[in-house]
């Protein structure tokens, strides 16, 4: 389909309230197939629909970054319901980049969502799947991987950005 823009920090969309998708078909296929070609040209694990511009409840995980099609999982409306353990591992997202921080996450997580047809199904997650699938769901609900960190480390980055934004790297 379409490679799109990545939003970046600053952009109120990448905070912005998510609606929950209600409709399955066509139109929702095409986004799906936005978000995957989008994630893979970046290339990254994983990206939700507010990253590129669509303020709906859906992202995509491939911990393969396309090279296998097995991996992908499309998750519509997800939801953590459970998570146990936790990891803290290095971690990036597509919406600020080449910015990798220590961040603290549930070692294992069960995730709800529905696939492209909207068919219902839980899913367990350890270690990079569980910290993929948590990460995109922060997504949805409006939260972003810098909110995990402590307000010390969460300035620093930020100041990091700034000076890239001056620049025009951003």
């Amino acid at each position: 389909m379409a490679v799109r823009d990545i939003v970046k920090y600053g952009d109120p969309r990448l905070v912005a309230r998510n609606e929950p998708v209600v409709e399955f078909g066509p139109s929702l296929d095409s986004l799906v197939r936005d978000l995957l070609d989008t994630c893979w040209a970046a290339p990254g694990y994983g990206l939700a629909a507010p990253q590129i511009g669509v303020n709906r409840r859906i992202a995509v995980v491939d911990l393969s970054a396309g090279k296998d099609p097995s991996q992908v999982l499309v998750l519509v409306n997800p939801r953590v319901v459970e998570a146990s353990g936790q990891i803290r591992d290095e971690e990036g997202c597509l919406s600020f980049p080449e910015i990798v921080e220590i961040v603290e996450r549930p070692e294992e997580v069960f995730l709800e969502a529905a696939d492209r047809n909207g068919e219902n199904r839980t899913i367990r997650a350890t270690d990079l799947l569980a910290r993929a699938f948590c990460h995109e769901v922060d997504h949805l609900d409006s939260r972003l991987f810098i909110d995990r960190m402590s307000t010390l480390k969460k300035g620093l980055v930020l100041r990091r950005v700034l000076k890239r934004q001056k620049r025009g790297a951003w």
